[in-house]
């Protein structure tokens, strides 16, 4: 053959290597985008689809490879389904039947309530006309020669004949309820204001304290107290007030407003009497604010001997308003790792960003290992790698640098396990930590999250080393 057929020939060949070229590049750009599909769809199902690969509930091998078993099992199935389906329409009602149940029982309450107060107000009307009555009949059958006056002088003196000793008093009054009402108030105002001028503080608290639909225990009653200031020798007015006002609040419906509570702990706690603060938070009728628990924690802090009593009573506080992240706070302070974490998992209301505000006002290692692990089946509540990273860039490397040296010990397959279970961070996330234990001397731990973050994506690392021609075989 001469040249130029050798290179006729040899341009056809080298043309069907390059579109064999181009399709297997086809082909791969291809399984990559299938693969990338995939990884996608596998971590937002995998919690779902974790355990398909188990046998099926029941069933044994033989009969789980048996068409007529599988069918069978699936009849069975599909009955459950229609009676689950059926117990939904009968059984069950939706969540916002209850709303509206209750509504109306709220609607309905509030009619009772009217109809109570119309009851009472006819039944003093009833009352009064039967007195009324009573007096005209008696004043007729004296043929009107008894002054009318006396009549009712007679009546005041027999009062418990008509059952209600106050009735005749009221006789002429529209609301028997207010009848005396103002007088009273005027009284207790008055009195409570002549004991202060006279410095009778101690009887003056307890004046206030019992007053009348606590008329007198309000902010303007507490800034007369708080007027007065220490008196050597004697305790200070104003925790006398307090004092007074918290002991008898169970009297009442109501607990005792939050500003006054708020004020209250103030000053226990400036007087050093973390004693009745405690008495107060347990046992008395308050209303809490968050205010008051962000006090408490102060003065903790400000006196590290009763520290521990201040974070437990700002615990029962902050749970009372529905502060759960601040109560957890309070209990990882205290050590109390478990039931962080047993709390945290009870109000499923914890973000990330929350989580993360947790571990780094208390960044204990215990806690984070918890947040981090599986926890009675259920998967971790914060992801390792993404924990690890925030620790490094918030300033608590030494935190970060114990929890590596822990997992370094488990080996790679605690290692593997960890990347595994981690739904929330990223292989690229991942990579970063991996350059982290390796900036930080775990090179150990660099090559065990590598290999797992190649073995997982399907792919190898060739070496720079390796000489191999990866288009050899073409030619041959």
């Amino acid at each position: 053959m001469s040249i130029s057929s050798y290179t006729e020939m040899f341009s056809i060949r080298i043309r069907i290597i390059e579109n064999n070229s181009t399709m297997i590049q086809l082909q791969i750009e291809q399984m990559k985008q299938l693969r990338s599909e995939y990884d996608r769809k596998e971590v937002k199902y995998c919690a779902s689809s974790r355990h398909l690969s188990k046998p099926i509930p029941g069933m044994s091998i033989q009969e789980s490879v048996s068409l007529d078993a599988l069918n069978t099992y699936m009849q069975h199935l599909e009955d459950k389904y229609m009676k689950l389906k059926e117990d939904m329409s009968t059984k069950y009602v939706p969540a916002q039947k209850k709303a509206d149940v209750d509504e109306e029982m709220i609607v309905l309450i509030k009619r009772r309530d009217i109809a109570e107060n119309l009851n009472k107000d006819l039944r003093f009307r009833h009352q009064r006309l039967k007195i009324i009555s009573h007096v005209l009949t008696s004043w007729l059958r004296s043929d009107m020669r008894i002054p009318f006056q006396d009549i009712l002088e007679q009546i005041q003196k027999t009062k418990t004949e008509y059952g209600d000793e106050g009735i005749v008093d009221e006789l002429f009054e529209d609301d028997p309820s207010k009848a005396k009402e103002a007088v009273i108030i005027l009284y207790y105002i008055e009195r409570f204001d002549e004991l202060i001028s006279l410095g009778e503080y101690e009887r003056a608290a307890c004046f206030a304290a019992k007053s009348p639909r606590r008329i007198l225990q309000n902010i303007g009653t507490m800034n007369k107290f708080k007027a007065v200031g220490k008196i050597r020798g004697k305790p200070l007015p104003l925790l006398l007030f307090f004092e007074e006002i918290f002991s008898t609040s169970h009297a009442f419906k109501c607990p005792i407003s939050a500003d006054l509570t708020l004020e209250g702990i103030k000053c226990g706690l400036s007087e050093k009497r973390l004693d009745l603060v405690i008495n107060w938070v347990t046992q008395e009728k308050l209303t809490f604010s968050e205010k008051a628990g962000d006090v408490i924690c102060a003065y903790g802090d400000q006196n590290t001997h009763n520290k521990a009593k201040c974070l437990a009573l700002a615990q029962i506080i902050y749970n009372e308003c529905g502060l759960h992240k601040k109560a957890v706070l309070c209990m990882c302070k205290q050590g109390q790792i478990h039931e962080a974490v047993e709390h945290i998992q009870q109000f499923k209301d914890f973000t990330f960003d929350d989580l993360i505000q947790i571990i780094t006002a208390c960044p204990q290692a215990e806690l984070i290992k918890s947040l981090t692990q599986e926890r009675d089946g259920k998967p971790p509540i914060l992801s390792f790698g993404l924990a690890i990273l925030h620790l490094f860039s918030a300033d608590l490397k030494k935190v970060g640098i114990k929890l590596l040296q822990e997992i370094s010990k488990g080996g790679k397959d605690a290692v593997e396990q960890l990347v595994i279970n981690d739904l929330f961070c990223s292989p690229e996330k991942w990579q970063e930590m991996a350059n982290v234990c390796l900036e930080n001397g775990f090179e150990k731990l660099y090559n065990d999250i590598l290999a797992i973050l190649r073995s997982q994506a399907g792919v190898s690392e060739i070496s720079e080393d390796d000489s191999v021609n990866l288009m050899e075989h073409v030619f041959w």
